[in-house]
């Protein structure tokens, strides 16, 4: 378990990781977490349920809930074969909604398509609209092709009965260009999701080429896409909550950092602790060498 975490989509985002780092499907350019270090697509049994839910029984325990409990975290959840036990379990003990966040390369596999729905919301992703770029941004397993994905997005669309939010995220000078856009937009059309939301990199990505697109440029191409969608970014103005410090320890916020690079203000909303308190915090880790800075844009992140 980790967090909550701030999330753009979801609120307050308590999560579950179920594979150990960067155990992924991609290797994405702009992935905020580094370089893939085991692409796969081989499934197995990566962490044992009853322990994870005994961890989410404790957090559970804590007053102030999230929004989601949302399987995502240091790779790709579908890669582990226990999510479909894992997601009817967690709604047994709780009625808060289960969110699964994935690239959605293996939504073409029925099995995975199964384990997936009793979920309440999913949000696969999007990045180009044909195989050259696909591989360009997403780098993925050898045995994944555009259509395949692309197929298998549609197909699970089309038997999933929870939502589905679907993430575009556009490059600056590749994706980010009103051709590409269209061409995505296109492979959109056949998936039909509840929602499409555009976003870009905000976050210290694993290649310094992964550039962003300005925020009205993202706006600019709300109108290629039909149906609901919308631009996504981040928003420093949600304050913590809390108003003094209530058990969030050091782990805490290690957890958090090894799954995200985060600013001051993402630890402080998403673990509710004041701003001054979790500054002096990150300063003691500094120290200590467990963590280190990395700048992006002239914003400050803090990384484990």
């Amino acid at each position: 378990m980790f967090g909550p975490v701030p999330s753009r989509r979801l609120g307050r985002s308590l999560g579950l990781d179920l594979v150990p780092f960067k155990t992924c499907t991609y290797d994405c350019i702009y992935c905020q977490l580094g370089r893939t270090t085991n692409r796969t697509v081989e499934r197995g049994c990566y962490i044992p349920i009853d322990e994870a839910l005994a961890e989410l029984e404790q957090k559970l325990a804590d007053k102030d809930a999230p929004d989601y409990i949302t399987l995502s975290g240091s790779g790709e959840p579908t890669l582990d074969s226990g999510i479909g036990d894992l997601i009817p379990r967690i709604k047994g003990m709780t009625d808060l909604p289960v969110a699964v966040l994935t690239n959605g390369s293996l939504l073409w596999m029925r099995e995975v398509q199964d384990a997936l729905m009793e979920a309440d919301l999913v949000l696969p992703s999007l990045d180009a609209g044909d195989e050259e770029l696909f591989r360009y941004v997403n780098r993925p397993h050898s045995s994944i092709s555009f259509d395949l994905m692309a197929d298998g997005l549609a197909t699970f669309a089309g038997r999933f009965k929870g939502r589905l939010w679907l993430e575009v995220l556009l490059l600056g000078g590749v994706t980010g260009i009103p051709a590409e856009v269209e061409k995505i937009a296109a492979a959109v059309r056949p998936i039909r999701p509840a929602r499409v939301q555009l976003n870009t990199v905000s976050r210290p990505p694993a290649e310094e080429f992964a550039l962003p697109v300005d925020r009205d440029e993202l706006a600019g191409f709300l109108h290629f896409f039909s149906g609901a969608v919308e631009v996504i970014s981040e928003d420093e103005s949600s304050p913590p909550r809390r108003t003094q410090v209530t058990g969030t320890t050091d782990a805490d916020i290690l957890a958090l950092l090894h799954r995200r690079p985060c600013t001051v203000h993402d630890v402080a909303v998403g673990l509710n602790v004041r701003t001054s308190e979790v500054a002096k915090r990150l300063h003691a880790l500094l120290q200590q060498r467990v963590i280190r800075t990395v700048r992006r844009d002239g914003v400050l992140f803090y990384r484990a």
